[in-house]
């Protein structure tokens, strides 16, 4: 018996340390595998660049997190930067023959500018002489303004393309609000400031809906144009289309209007690409991914150099303050000043674009941020490129710099400030049997405490909201008085096109708060000018965080983050902007230069 249970315990023991050595053994492969995303793959001869248009994109391309990998949390995105950059070297690249847009059905995080960026680029291409051709079994209209710069636009015999026109639908909480006993105490300036609606309104106030309809409007239009131009489509066919709910409908209504070239399972379509390579024997394609294009491109090494800093997501004092904020990009006040600052010291930066990509947040954060970019102005050349949003906080910390372009379609403008303070009284005091009492020494000695959430059951008196209103109002002077500066216009005329009104690029180019329309390259070329640089290199700052760095650093939050993300699916960024905006309690912390949440046009 004794014999038995050591044989047994033997065992148990080795199939324990055989485990323990697995999950090693797998975990290093893992990171193994991550590591080797940033190494360079041969780029072979007759290669065709594949564009997987899965998921979302981003304005900068991250390494993998081997534990979210573990974790089964990895969803697909996919690095503005690193695609411009494969476009590019694909179209000056002699082993690369053509471009394979790719189309999933899971496509649609991006915003109107990025997508229109990435557009150009590929039209770009296409002037060296080489093609594209884009294969997709659903494409949502995002996809299918990109595909239709193709020279062939293919679809799934049973698949769809989705081109309907474009729609903004905000959601309205102060029913559901009132029904829980909690209101929404409001502070603003502006108009047109619509990001306080949704805990106020039960539907768009009239200005709201002028501006909503006017870049709804200008975004439709440039989106009409550019695929009308590359399917050889009038407006007023693809207005029809639109109208059709092409979604819907047939294939071969696609096919017969033009929107696309061709019907065909993936198997064929793979055969027109064998065919277009002129490849025999069933030799298998060599496609190369848009990482490994973009790190076999060869990069300058310049004295001079082009620093192009991105600042991207919401403006926050501190990003660790957002309960929800694991895997999401943020503009934090201290870690960027930081990072300017190395930038204004680095006497071999002549210059530096700024990549903004933000909607805006905490008004404070977005302050003390301009106020960095003056300091590094008055050292060297600073130019604004902006991406999908550059509005609200984004336009602030972007208003002083010497040159601002923007994408046609780029959301900007939205000058204004507002403040949001919930009141939970009746729901504590009247639906939870809650009693409070406080003892002060002073008339406001509680101002600034729980008391002011409903966490002790009152909401503002007359006096404390006279007073918050008019820290509103001081902010919004400011606000404008810093574009009015920058942009070298009197504050009269920063205020009639302020009012938290959100203008696109192409409108804001008119009213004078942008210099010119141009891409990210553009601004590279313009900060260069401005240095007096012939030659020169570009450095992307700050340094992504490694996968190593990623790991030792993941939250135990993220496993949760990503269920709750899944759960909520299009609100979940209205969640997470809430949950930050609700948790600051601080009435200094509550004062917001921000686009009204976020914009999703559909």
């Amino acid at each position: 018996m004794k014999q038995f249970l050591k044989y047994v315990f033997a065992t148990v023991v080795g199939i324990g340390l055989w485990t323990l050595l697995a999950c090693v053994i797998m975990l290093v492969s893992l990171i193994g595998m991550a590591a080797s995303e940033g190494q360079t793959a041969s780029v072979k001869k007759n290669s065709v660049l594949r564009i997987n248009l899965t998921g979302a994109i981003e304005e900068r391309a991250q390494e993998i997190n081997p534990l979210t990998i573990l974790m089964g949390e990895q969803y697909e995105t996919l690095g503005l930067d690193q695609l411009l950059a494969a476009v590019e070297e694909a179209a000056t690249n002699e082993k690369v023959r053509g471009i394979y847009i790719e189309v999933g059905s899971g496509f649609g995080g991006a915003t109107p500018a990025m997508l229109q960026e990435l557009r150009q680029a590929l039209l770009k291409y296409k002037e060296s002489g080489k093609w594209i051709y884009t294969y997709g079994d659903i494409y949502s209209e995002s996809a299918y303004y990109l595909a239709s710069v193709a020279d062939k636009v293919v679809v799934n015999p049973k698949g769809i393309v989705d081109w309907h026109g474009m729609a903004s639908v905000p959601v309205f909480f102060t029913d559901l609000m009132k029904k829980l006993g909690v209101k929404m105490q409001v502070f603003k300036v502006g108009t047109f400031k619509s990001a306080v609606e949704p805990f106020i309104n039960t539907e768009m106030s009239e200005p709201n809906r002028e501006q909503v309809t006017a870049y709804l409007t200008s975004i439709w239009n440039q989106y009409v144009a550019e695929v009308g131009a590359s399917r050889n489509l009038t407006a007023e066919q693809l207005n029809a289309l639109a109208d059709t709910l092409t979604a819907i409908r047939p294939t071969e209504l696609l096919l017969a209007s033009g929107l696309v070239d061709t019907l065909a399972y993936i198997d064929g379509f793979k055969e027109m690409l064998r065919t277009k390579l002129e490849l025999k024997d069933k030799r298998p394609i060599n496609f190369v991914s848009p990482a490994d294009l973009a790190a076999a491109a060869d990069k300058k090494d310049e004295k001079g150099r082009v620093a192009v800093y991105y600042a991207f997501g919401d403006i926050v004092d501190k990003a660790a303050s957002n309960p929800l904020s694991t895997g999401a990009s943020y503009i934090e006040t201290m870690p960027t000043i930081r990072e300017l600052q190395k930038l204004r010291k680095d006497e071999d930066v002549k210059a530096v674009v700024i990549r903004v990509n933000s909607g805006g947040g905490s008004a404070f954060a977005s302050e003390q941020i301009w106020h960095e970019v003056q300091l590094l102005k008055a050292e060297k050349p600073v130019v604004i490129s902006m991406g999908g949003m550059a509005a609200s906080g984004g336009y602030y910390i972007s208003c002083g710099a010497n040159k601002i372009l923007a994408e046609p379609s780029t959301l900007t403008g939205s000058i204004g400030i507002f403040g949001m303070i919930p009141d939970a009284t009746e729901l504590l005091t009247e639906k939870l049997a809650f009693h409070f009492d406080v003892v002060k020494t002073n008339k406001y000695a509680d101002y600034g405490a729980p008391s002011m959430y409903g966490m002790m059951g009152r909401s503002f008196t007359a006096d404390e909201a006279a007073l918050m209103q008019a820290e509103i109002e001081r902010g919004y002077d400011l606000f404008i008085s810093r574009v009015a500066e920058g942009r070298g216009i009197s504050k009269d005329s920063v205020d009639a096109i302020g009012q938290g009104r959100v203008w696109t690029g192409e409108q804001a180019l008119k009213i004078g708060l942008v210099d010119q329309i141009g891409n990210l390259n553009d601004a590279i070329a313009e900060a260069a000018q401005l240095a007096e640089l012939e030659k020169y290199s570009v450095d992307t700052y700050p340094a992504p965080p490694s996968f190593m760095d990623q790991f030792m650093t993941q939250k135990q939050e993220s496993y949760f983050d990503e269920h709750i993300k899944t759960t909520f699916g299009e609100f979940y960024p209205m969640l997470t902007t809430m949950q930050w905006m609700m948790q600051n309690r601080r009435f200094d912390q509550c004062v917001y230069a921000r686009i009204p949440y976020d914009l999703k046009v559909w």
